[in-house]
């Protein structure tokens, strides 16, 4: 079987020298009909490698469960890689950022608030073995050492921004290597010697993370790693967006000329990323640095290929770049042409509220738990209890995450936002006795820095002029159940939270870009695949529909809108809108 070693000065495969040049793609981002296609395109970008993270999260939605089945088989992902000629590295964790929910952790591992995540504390090395048990055995099989196509494995991620616990690594890499991974091992850290320094092991390789300024970041991680093979892990090309934001972009010409300095001084590279896809269900992360901002649905990320795959200029100036030091494929992709545009109307709908009992699992508390604590830890909650006396009165909650819309009586009442510390909302029922609602969104888990792990929901009391209110009936809501629910037929104006459906005809499967003008705030499905979130403020203008996902003959939308629209009715455009690039 062949081999794989890390040199003096270079990678080795078979004793022979080779430089690895790498291209991100998140098999868990893009629908597994389309694996194939984004795998030939790396190749034919000049590419021998591709490299995955694997979300622990998504694996193992709930204590004691692993899947592997659909858009998460990871042993088709890597067996489609070998077969177009690409050889892999696999980034498990159990921690992997990647603007993912959580970083990849699931949210049940803090059910006990005690647990130090990411460190050597033995209630989560305990976990990580559980989850590497079932991991592993599909990693090792797919090694290069067996006829795989994995050639090294990474331990942990960009450790040193957050730690400094080498005993939490080296029980890792003890787990990595009993669980039968003979691969080589590396970390990876921005290129900065505290962070490589803490996030590193001396006797695994080092690698480092950055965008530009690559001599003097190559300088860094020589430093941190005198032998062996300089390696840039990830080759930041481009960059993620928040709601709220700009859509952010890099030029091509600038990248590809950091790309070939790189090339040119020998080190190997990994390109982050090649393909981003999209963050579909909820799967989106978040960032916390004093001001809570969610990520958008799309992970376009400006790289080589767009979200839709589709080659751009950036592909194009990364081929050039990648033929002066190795061999690229005399085929080339070709962009798709435009998608069809046409409207669908919204012919049908459900109210949230009115199908409690279809869509949710009810618990009953004296006070308000955390999502987390009501065993929901992702989507939406609803917390109901009643106000006491009628007429005006402040509503407080220690604190949101992420996003509560306040009903009384079933009508709405506002919006408590924790991106604006909104704590407090006047609320004034008309009669004693009347019902309180809070739908209450986890807009995705911080996925980086102190607050992963943190629970979601409402946190601490919840109080109507200082008493606090007891005696709630908490929901736990299902989106997906709501393919079983009793639509009815409706020309009436849109109001939320409801959901709203409509029919569309096409000759056979084709991507498509769904666009919701007007309206405000929610979740969209093609027959019953979820697209992930949309919002009016943008930047992202309309969601990616994969093109496995649509049928010929009749197919359905469906949008779970929380607030309000203008009119019945959307739109399929022939391009992406990603937003505007600057704010």
């Amino acid at each position: 079987m062949p081999q794989f070693a890390i040199g003096e000065r270079d990678f080795l495969l078979d004793g022979r020298p080779v430089q690895l040049i790498s291209g991100a793609l998140h098999y868990f981002r893009v629908h597994p009909g389309q694996w194939a296609d984004r795998l030939a395109k790396a190749r034919m970008m000049g590419l021998n490698t591709v490299e995955t993270y694997v979300p622990w999260n998504a694996h193992a939605p709930e204590p004691g469960e692993f899947r592997l089945d659909g858009g998460l088989d990871l042993p088709r992902f890597l067996a489609l890689a070998a077969a177009h000629g690409l050889h892999a590295i696999v980034r498990p964790g159990p921690y992997i950022c990647a603007e993912w929910d959580n970083g990849g952790l699931p949210g049940w591992l803090t059910r006990d608030p005690a647990i130090r995540l990411r460190s050597s504390d033995p209630r989560f090395l305990d976990a990580v073995a559980g989850y590497f048990d079932r991991l592993l055995p599909v990693l090792a099989a797919a090694q290069v050492t067996r006829g795989g196509p994995v050639l090294a494995v990474q331990v942990e991620n960009e450790y040193g921004a957050y730690g400094d616990d080498s005993g939490y690594l080296r029980a890792l890499v003890g787990m990595l290597r009993r669980g039968g991974i003979d691969v080589p091992l590396f970390t990876c850290d921005q290129a900065d010697d505290t962070m490589l320094a803490r996030g590193g092991l001396p006797d695994v390789h080092r690698t480092g993370n950055f965008g530009g300024h690559v001599t003097e970041r190559l300088a860094v991680l020589r430093r941190q790693q005198p032998t062996g093979p300089l390696m840039c892990a990830e080759f930041w090309n481009g960059w993620f967006d928040h709601w709220g934001g700009a859509h952010h972009t890099t030029p091509a010409a600038e990248s590809a000329r950091a790309l070939d300095e790189l090339l040119s001084a020998g080190a190997s590279v990994n390109v982050y990323m090649l393909h981003g896809g999209s963050n579909f269900g909820l799967g989106n992360g978040a960032n916390h640095k004093g001001v809570y901002r969610p990520t958008v649905t799309s992970y376009d990320y400006d790289a080589p290929l767009s979200e839709a795959g589709d080659p751009t200029e950036k592909y194009a100036a990364y081929r050039e770049v990648i033929a002066r030091y190795a061999p690229v494929p005399e085929l080339a992709p070709q962009p798709a042409g435009p998608a069809p545009a046409f409207p669908v109307r919204a012919t049908a709908t459900a109210p949230l509220l009115g199908h409690l009992d279809r869509l949710a699992t009810r618990t009953d508390h004296d006070r308000a738990p955390t999502m987390d604590e009501a065993g929901q830890y992702r989507g939406f909650v609803l917390y109901r209890t009643t106000l006491a006396a009628a007429g005006p009165q402040v509503l407080t909650v220690g604190e949101v995450r992420d996003r509560a819309q306040v009903l009384v009586d079933g009508v709405p009442a506002g919006v408590l936002s924790r991106e604006f510390h909104d704590t407090s909302l006047a609320v004034a029922p008309n009669r004693p006795d009347a019902v309180l609602d809070l739908l209450v969104e986890d807009q995705g888990r911080v996925n980086y820095g102190p607050r992963i792990g943190e629970h979601k929901g409402l946190i601490g009391p919840v109080a109507v002029d200082g008493a606090e209110l007891r005696g709630w009936q908490v929901y736990r809501i299902d989106l997906d159940a709501h393919a079983g629910l009793p639509f009815t037929p409706s020309d009436a104006a849109v109001l939320g939270p409801a959901f709203h459906s409509g029919e569309f005809e096409v000759g056979g499967p084709v991507d498509l870009h769904l666009a919701l003008p007007g309206w405000t705030k929610g979740v969209a499905w093609v027959n019953g695949f979820c697209l992930g979130r949309y919002w009016r403020r943008g930047p992202q203008r309309t969601l990616y529909v994969p093109g496995p996902v649509v049928r010929a003959g009749r197919n359905r939308v469906t949008v779970l809108e929380l607030e309000s629209a203008r009119r019945p009715e959307w739109e399929f455009r022939p391009g992406p809108d990603a937003g505007p690039t600057e704010e």
